[in-house]
């Protein structure tokens, strides 16, 4: 059986003072430190199959660098592209916490149905090849090379960590202080290192950071294990983690961490819509302080559609680049026919094209794949990979009352994954009421017409911290973060038995502590 693993993560979430998350570690071409400031990556994952596609951007020197990424087995260069940048763009935003703007309609009036969806297309560069370069002593094998784009790409197997270590620095890379030890476990398994050299002479850079064409690969797999332990060679302190998960009808949480939802349906002060990122960056890290070491589910929801919306919908191009092409008997996507097809019983109406202007054949391929966002923090005193499991679906977070009175609190086990982390202004209806049997409590868009207004947080890798006093800016209690009246309660630490909750296998880090009087 391979031992593998999947990494999946969107490293777009945490404190200008901390690292963002990545699965392997940078090493560069000189004596200077790279770091790894804004990494994301997108899993699919359906039964062994694996696909991993990756964008990362880094601050440091213009030489020659390369990414180590530990994977379960050697990889071939049709298992390797490029992607377009807009794909990860398109996940981020459909999984985000997101704020939401509502006014109270006319208790006298007709309310009007409202839902708006888009379509994003993107496509996919095809790999350049190249001959292989040979292999190294010190126990070290290169099992392939190829080059894909801007990258060289080299697949190596070791017998032990020191002489991987040592190959790497007679390539002239100046590798991590205390990168050996991080190395160890993963070559004492058998993994495989997939290094990705760029020629920074095909690289731009922007700000002194490298704007790098995004990685796809897949391969086979049992085990579905995030490898982040290697990354914290990179990292100069605490690191924040997001993992987007694409499945076919199911979400995934951990399997050796505590797993807590984010607190969703809150209705917050004006003042939040100007300081979303900081709000929402000061609520997660209350709920970290709540549940010490815990994974936050932060989304789970069918990948195709949204309610509300922050923007285009995830089409089924952005499925086929992130890996619906490789899925083992997914595939159900063929070019449109020169005559269009036709309903039928409805003679002259030709069958819609699907996103990206194909049409979906019978079966509904993509319509059922879920995206699930996981958010996690830790620092060095990580102890254990990420291991994903299946996890049952969800709802919350959705404008749905109980008993047409009670809007949904928190999250609750369903038949379907409809679960966001979403927060509401509401304005209420000022205007005169003129009928016998108004209806209160009915929301939509702006007076004048239009739709609600969704704002997703986006980029909180760069929100501000200790900005934002949480009991000030929701409206309400919130007992899962020991919000009531107002108030914040001080933070219990946990006794000699870690609290009601196991105490998970793994450690991830506590978040810092939270401004005064927040």
């Amino acid at each position: 059986m391979t031992r593998g693993i999947i990494a999946l993560l969107v490293a777009l979430t945490c404190a200008p003072r901390a690292a963002e998350a990545f699965c392997g570690f940078y090493v560069a071409g000189s004596d200077q430190q790279l770091v790894a400031d804004a990494t994301q990556v997108v899993l699919m994952r359906k039964g062994t199959r694996t696909v991993l596609s990756m964008q990362n951007n880094y601050k440091g020197p213009p030489e020659a660098f390369a990414m180590v990424i530990p994977v379960p087995v050697v990889l071939k260069e049709q298992d390797v592209k490029t992607l377009p940048k807009q794909v990860f763009a398109n996940i981020e935003r459909m999984g985000a916490p997101r704020l939401v703007e509502y006014w109270e309609q006319d208790p006298c009036a007709i309310v009007p149905d409202y839902d708006t969806m888009a379509v994003a297309k993107s496509g996919a560069r095809p790999a350049a090849p190249r001959r292989a370069a040979p292999a190294a002593d010190l126990g070290v094998t290169v099992e392939a090379q190829f080059s894909v784009g801007e990258y060289q790409i080299v697949i190596l197997s070791a017998k032990d960590s020191t002489g991987l270590d040592t190959w790497l620095r007679r390539e002239r890379y100046s590798i991590p202080a205390g990168a050996e030890p991080l190395l160890r476990p993963y070559v004492e398994s058998g993994m495989k290192f997939f290094v990705a050299k760029v020629d920074p002479k095909k690289v731009s850079f922007v700000g002194g950071r490298a704007e790098l064409s995004p990685l796809r690969f897949h391969y086979d797999t049992d085990q579905f294990v995030l490898p982040i332990r290697l990354g914290l060679a990179n990292s100069s302190g605490t690191q924040d983690l997001i993992v987007s998960i694409l499945a076919p009808s199911q979400r995934y949480e951990v399997a050796n961490y505590k797993n807590v939802t984010i607190p969703t349906n809150l209705d917050v002060e004006n003042s939040v819509r100007d300081r979303f990122g900081a709000f929402y960056a000061a609520l997660f890290d209350r709920t970290l302080e709540q549940n010490p070491g815990a994974v936050v589910t932060e989304y789970a929801w069918q990948a195709t559609n949204c309610d509300p919306c922050p923007g285009p919908v995830i089409s089924t191009n952005d499925l086929m680049t992130l890996g619906g092409d490789v899925l083992d008997g997914s595939v159900q996507i063929v070019e449109p026919s020169p005559v269009p097809s036709r309903r039928p019983g409805r003679p002259g109406r030709p069958t819609p094209p699907s996103p990206g202007g194909m049409r979906r054949v019978p079966g509904g391929w993509g319509m059922d794949f879920v995206l699930t966002r996981l958010h996690a923090r830790y620092g060095k005193e990580l102890t254990d990979d990420l291991v994903f499991k299946m996890a049952q679906p969800i709802v919350g977070g959705r404008e749905f009352l109980h008993n047409g009175k009670t809007l949904e609190e928190g999250a609750k086990p369903s038949s379907v994954n409809n679960f966001q982390g979403r927060y509401a202004i509401r304005h209420r209806f000022t205007g005169k009421i003129t009928c016998a049997n108004p209806r209160r409590g009915i929301w939509g868009g702006p007076p004048g017409g239009g739709n609600p207004t969704t704002q997703p947080a986006l980029g909180l890798a760069f929100a501000p911290r200790g900005q934002v006093q949480l009991a000030r800016s929701i409206k309400g209690d919130v007992p899962e973060i020991g919000l009531r009246r107002g108030v914040l309660a001080p933070i219990r630490k946990p006794g000699p038995t870690g609290g009601k909750q196991p105490a998970p296998r793994g450690k991830f880090a506590t978040p810092p502590p939270p401004a005064k009087n927040p």
